[in-house]
């Protein structure tokens, strides 16, 4: 599964249009509060489940997001954060618990 075009809308939301013609709108905020990168699942594994990640303006702005190979992004969080590797297969299935 790969996406034909990646879009920001609102500064909110990626809005994401598949190659089987699915087009999806992910929340930014949900994205990053489920950043797959080791240190952000380290903090979640350390806080437990009911831990729930509190982010300012700048943590859920996106400065850019770049092509990682033929697999995945790479989002740069307006923060700095930048080392989350968002898979297209964890984009494609990507539902935040409670949704």
């Amino acid at each position: 599964m790969q996406p034909k075009k990646i879009k920001l809308v609102d500064s909110a939301y990626l809005k994401i249009l598949w190659d089987d013609g699915v087009e999806e709108s992910v929340n930014l905020k949900d994205l990053r509060r489920h950043c797959p990168c080791a240190t952000c699942a380290a903090e979640r594994d350390k806080q437990g489940k009911k831990y729930i990640p509190l982010f300012t303006e700048s943590q859920v702005r996106v400065r850019s997001i770049s092509q990682v190979g033929n697999y995945a992004i790479q989002i740069i969080w307006q923060d700095g954060h930048n080392t989350g590797i968002y898979e297209y297969k964890f984009l494609r299935n990507f539902q935040p618990a409670g949704k």
